[in-house]
């Protein structure tokens, strides 16, 4: 059963198991039995679901938590990163029900299941079996590895918002409202529990996936409001571009027109919203400034390369520092074959200076980061800090589509 091919139905089950197993469904547990040796469990909804559902039986163990008055409970046999799930899940809960719209359930489940079964996670009505490949058995010791549990935790937890409250009409796009939501959607609980700095990272790597797997397209590559199933378009460039558009416009801006485009559309029937009604909620809250901008991002096929070509720095007698860079930057539009033609560019990108490297994760500090209107191909900046430089970058969080990004930062060199 797939989320496109029914409306909403009425759900309830009574599935059996082996005596010593827990089974799971979507839905509220209403009553428990054993029978003739088996274990028997009865579950319902009371509200219509998707016609999309799951079954799992297994000699779990069960770790409960709570937020509010939603209970969060976690199945599992490995009992590794079963608290980054309990975090990650109330941490998601409180930011998604205060930005988007109330959580609909009273409950949140995580069930583990069999690595051979595959490495992902899926999220049916209050219900999230997790394979043990990428939460229960996931070795996160590494302080500089992406906690990609917390990360996978919320992607799957947004899905309660992105499928189950709003799903888009099946039509181009329609992956977008799904799949790139939710990658939005966790990447703002990560900025919050991680920080802004440590955002290069995820960044960076959905980045080097997009521009990998672009290379593999068989049929045509698609700008993001009109994407096909397209993973590493719905995925690796959502995740980039969703993350740019909130930092143009504001993630409360962007929260806005989610709550709305949820408050318009959430358990109704059809016609069910497309890309062009979410994209329309968005540019009413976006500065004419960015118009073109969300245009680039979501309706086009936009690359850059952008690169600092050299820099210094000098301690000025009052004991700050002036770093002068330059940079080039270009700017290119491909179509859905791969051909890409060079346009003019006039874009708001940032310009950073960083620091020594800080704490555990080893993450430089922003000393200075702002947006310039850049509108030259080699343009020559001065800026003037209170603390001594390290390196200095254009576009140095990997916001924008870049296609060599490796040369963004340099080491800043003394001007003596």
């Amino acid at each position: 059963n797939g989320l496109g091919n029914a409306d909403r139905v009425d759900f309830e089950t009574i599935v059996s198991t082996s005596a010593d197993q827990i089974a799971l469904a979507p839905g509220y547990l209403t009553r428990e039995w054993e029978e003739d040796g088996r274990r028997y469990f009865h579950y319902k909804m009371d509200a219509p679901i998707w016609n999309f559902f799951s079954y799992m039986s297994a000699d779990y163990k069960v770790v409960k938590d709570s937020w509010n008055d939603v209970s969060i409970e976690v199945y599992y046999l490995h009992d590794y990163n079963i608290d980054t799930m309990i975090e990650s899940s109330r941490n998601s809960l409180a930011y998604f029900s205060e930005n988007f719209s109330p959580y609909q359930y009273r409950q949140f489940r995580i069930l583990e299941f069999p690595a051979y079964q595959g490495a992902f996670a899926q999220s049916f009505p209050n219900t999230i079996p997790f394979s043990e490949a990428i939460g229960f058995v996931a070795d996160l010791r590494e302080k500089e590895e992406i906690d990609y549990v917390y990360y996978v935790t919320a992607h799957e937890l947004a899905h309660q918002w992105w499928a189950h409250q709003v799903l888009g009409a099946d039509v181009q796009g329609s992956t977008m409202i799904v799949e790139s939501l939710a990658q939005y959607s966790a990447l703002m609980v990560m900025e919050e529990r991680y920080g802004k700095e440590t955002m290069k990272r995820f960044l960076e790597f959905e980045l080097d996936r997009y521009l990998r797997d672009r290379g593999g397209e068989l049929i045509e590559e698609l700008p993001l409001f009109l994407v096909e199933n397209q993973p590493y378009i719905h995925y690796r460039k959502g995740s980039v571009v969703l993350y740019a558009l909130q930092d143009y416009i504001g993630a409360d801006a962007v929260n806005a027109a989610l709550a709305e485009f949820i408050e318009d559309y959430a358990f109704k029937g059809p016609p069910y919203p497309t890309t062009r009604h979410l994209l329309a909620k968005i540019r009413e809250r976006a500065p004419e400034q960015y118009q073109d901008v969300i245009t680039d991002l979501f309706e086009k096929i936009v690359l850059y390369d952008l690169k600092v070509s050299d820099s210094s720095v000098r301690q000025l007698e009052n004991g700050r520092y002036e770093i002068d860079i330059d940079i080039e930057a270009h700017k290119f539009e491909a179509t859905g074959g791969g051909q890409e033609e060079e346009v003019p560019i006039s874009d708001w990108v940032d310009i950073g200076i960083l620091g020594e490297e800080q704490g555990e994760l080893k993450i430089p500090e922003v000393i200075f980061m702002q947006k310039f209107n850049v509108t030259d191909k080699v343009r020559h900046y001065r800026i003037t800090v209170d603390k001594e430089p390290v390196s200095v970058g254009i576009d140095p969080m990997n916001k924008l589509i870049d296609r060599n990004p490796s040369d963004n930062i340099v080491e800043v060199n003394s001007a003596g």
